[in-house]
């Protein structure tokens, strides 16, 4: 069998000799890839980070929130009981103060106003409580 020579200015790398440039291109390949996901401690030129929307506190906030306004416009899944809204205990106790509070504000200034208090209450109550995520195990009503 005979072998045909490689082209003109062209080389072959075969063997150990291959393996190892293959491998050093791909270090190097990596190493770039890796260092432009780093950051530099400055800022990126996307701006700054997002908060973090998937904190206890957030997400009490957002669920009560939504749950109360439901619940004043006589929303479609309003009827929904606590488990199945996906609240525990302590947020479910918030958001009955909350709904009566804005039944309150909205015979006197209206649904606007009242979907403001919900939103400001929820925001208050959850950063109190830290997301208010007591336990759900032996539910009572509230108060």
């Amino acid at each position: 069998m005979r072998r045909t020579p490689p082209r003109r200015g062209r080389r072959t790398l075969t063997g150990t000799r291959a393996v190892s440039r293959t491998l050093s291109l791909a270090a190097a390949a990596l190493a770039v890839t890796l260092g432009a996901g780093c950051s530099s401690g400055s800022p990126s030129a996307h701006g700054t980070p997002s908060p973090d929307d998937t904190s206890a506190v957030a997400a009490c906030t957002k669920l009560i929130s939504y749950w109360a306004k439901e619940t004043i416009t006589g929303g479609k899944w309003a009827g929904l009981d606590w488990e199945q809204k996906g609240l525990s205990n302590q947020q479910y106790e918030i958001m009955d103060t909350i709904v009566q509070n804005a039944r309150t504000e909205q015979e006197r200034h209206g649904l606007g106003s009242a979907k403001k208090l919900i939103d400001r209450q929820s925001e208050q109550r959850c950063t109190e409580e830290n997301g208010a995520t007591w336990s759900s195990q032996n539910w009572r009503p509230p108060k």
